[in-house]
């Protein structure tokens, strides 16, 4: 409990240098949440689109109690069973629809305008939840996560040109 209650100050308190920025720019302050997918069932090696596994199930609900008291504007995820599983807790609870996303063309022009100045959670995959940071920050900075890593979350803040990036883990 004492995590959860420490992840959401962090999560809340982020961009608390902003109480000296006028209201037109705090307006600009955009914030993505990304994540990989919970864990995947691996009984079937062939199976490219499986579901999750009963802790793969938990651990999406606990993202759901992670971002409860996030004031999420969208919900973005790849078009895979165990992305929009483990987004669909968070998207059920928040009332948002999830977004689905080609991974292929990620931060598009298009993507970056809908989500200025908002509050996004990106539900995507070991592979593409750093890549993505790395295309909102504009640097390789950052690796393809392990295999075993479900629990990483990613805050980029980004303010006008500067990017700020915190890496949490939620077990």
């Amino acid at each position: 409990m004492k995590r959860i209650i420490l992840l959401l100050v962090v999560l809340t308190s982020t961009l608390g240098f902003s109480q000296d920025i006028s209201e037109e720019t705090t307006s600009e302050i955009t914030t993505y949440y990304l994540i990989r997918h919970a864990e995947k069932d691996r009984t079937n090696p062939s199976n490219k689109n499986p579901e999750l596994t009963r802790k793969g199930y938990f651990r999406a609900e606990g993202w759901a109690k992670v971002f409860g008291k996030v004031d999420l504007d969208a919900i973005y995820s790849t078009n895979y069973n165990r992305t929009l599983m483990t987004a669909f807790h968070t998207s059920n609870q928040k009332e948002i629809e999830i977004t689905i996303y080609d991974p292929a063309d990620m931060y598009s022009e298009e993507f970056q305008k809908n989500t200025r100045g908002k509050k996004v959670l990106i539900v995507g995959h070991s592979n593409t939840t750093p890549a993505f940071v790395n295309k909102i920050i504009g640097e390789e900075k950052y690796q393809d996560m392990p295999d075993n890593d479900n629990s990483s979350l990613y805050v980029v803040t980004l303010m006008g040109e500067t990017a700020n990036v915190q890496i949490l883990t939620i077990n």
